[in-house]
C-alpha cells in the first residue's frame, strides 16, 4: 500500500497519518489514533534542513505518546551509508570541487551499486526535496554530478595518485569500503573520515581510536598509518534537535529506541532533567 504524507488511513478501527521525517528521501513518522490515545513514531528523523531536504515536519497534534529515536596528499575513503549520506555528502564535494578549480585533477568516485540506484530515485523526486534544489533544477539537475563518477569495482579502479573515494558499508565490515581500507591503511598519506553513527564492533568504530595496527580480513595484521578522522554527520536527530522536538510536542510518555545502551541511557537522564516539571514519563528498553 503507498500513502501520501498526511493521508488519513484507518485499519481496523485504528486511525493513521504520516509526516516527514527528513532522515533520507521518503522517510516518514507516523502517528497513530487508537482509541483517541495519539501515538508517534518518530522513526529516524532530522529536525535541521540539509542541503537537499527540509527538516522534519513538526506535527500538528501533540501525541499522548511519543516513541523517539536515540541514535546518534594520498586517498581520502569516505566509507558511508548507501542512502543520505552519500547523496548529501556527494552534494558538497561536488559543489566544492566546482568553486575550487585547483582541486579539478583530483578525481571523486563513489563506490556502492545501492549509492547508484538510489541515485536514480533522488533524480526522480527533485519536488520531495527542499527549495534550494528545487530552484536549482530548474537550471540543471543538481544530482547530475561534474566532478564524480560511480566507481563498479576495485578491478575498475586505476590507483595512481590522489583522489577521493565514497564507499559502502559504512562500518568497513566488507566490500568496496573495506578492500579500499585494507589497500590505503597502511600508508601516512592516506586519510578515512568517519562521516557519523558507527555501529559497535566494526571495524570503522575501531580505527576512531586510532589503534596501532588492524586485523585485516585475511586474518593478517597490518600498521594503521593512515590518518583517521571522524565527523558528526549525521542524518540522525542529535540532542538539541531531540530535546527541541519533544519539547514541541510535549508529549506525557516518551519512548527511546534505536540506540546503544550507554547513548540511549545519556539521553534518558538528560530528558528527565529537562522535563522534571512537566510529569513526563520517559521509558527505554
Amino acid at each position: 500500500m503507498v500513502i501520501d504524507f498526511h493521508q488519513t488511513l484507518e485499519v481496523n478501527g485504528i486511525r493513521f497519518w504520516c509526516y516527514t521525517a527528513s532522515h533520507v528521501l521518503g522517510a516518514a513518522m507516523f502517528m497513530a489514533d487508537i482509541a483517541g490515545v495519539r501515538v508517534l513514531y518518530t522513526g529516524d528523523y532530522s529536525h535541521e534542513e540539509d542541503c537537499h531536504l527540509c527538516a522534519a515536519e513538526i506535527p500538528q497534534f501533540s501525541p499522548d505518546i511519543c516513541i523517539n529515536e536515540s541514535t546518534y596528499g594520498g586517498c581520502v575513503l569516505i566509507p558511508a551509508f548507501a542512502l543520505w549520506h552519500t547523496q548529501e555528502l556527494l552534494l558538497i564535494l561536488d559543489e566544492y570541487w566546482s568553486n575550487h578549480p585547483e582541486l579539478h585533477n583530483i578525481p571523486i568516485y563513489y563506490a556502492s551499486p545501492l549509492a547508484k540506484r538510489c541515485m536514480a530515485v533522488y533524480q526522480t523526486y527533485i519536488n520531495s526535496m527542499n527549495e534550494r534544489i528545487r530552484n536549482q533544477f530548474e537550471n540543471s539537475n543538481p544530482f547530475d554530478f561534474k566532478h564524480i563518477s560511480p566507481l563498479k569495482s576495485i578491478e575498475n579502479f586505476n590507483d595512481v595518485g590522489p583522489s577521493v573515494v565514497m564507499a559502502s558499508p559504512n562500518g568497513l565490515q566488507g566490500g568496496l569500503s573495506r578492500q579500499l581500507f585494507e589497500m590505503w591503511c597502511s600508508d601516512k598519506k592516506n586519510a578515512c573520515v568517519i562521516p557519523g553513527y558507527v555501529v559497535e564492533g566494526t571495524l570503522a568504530k575501531t580505527i576512531i581510536n586510532e589503534p596501532k595496527e588492524v586485523t585485516l580480513m585475511n586474518g593478517l595484521t597490518a600498521p594503521l598509518n593512515m590518518q583517521v578522522h571522524y565527523i558528526s554527520f549525521s542524518a540522525h536527530a542529535d540532542f538539541a534537535q531531540t530535546s527541541t522536538f519533544l519539547k514541541e510536542l510535549m508529549p506525557p510518555n516518551i519512548i527511546l529506541f534505536y540506540g546503544e545502551a550507554n547513548e540511549m541511557g545519556r539521553l534518558k537522564q538528560k530528558l528527565i532533567t529537562q522535563f522534571a516539571d512537566c510529569n513526563t514519563k520517559i521509558i527505554s528498553p
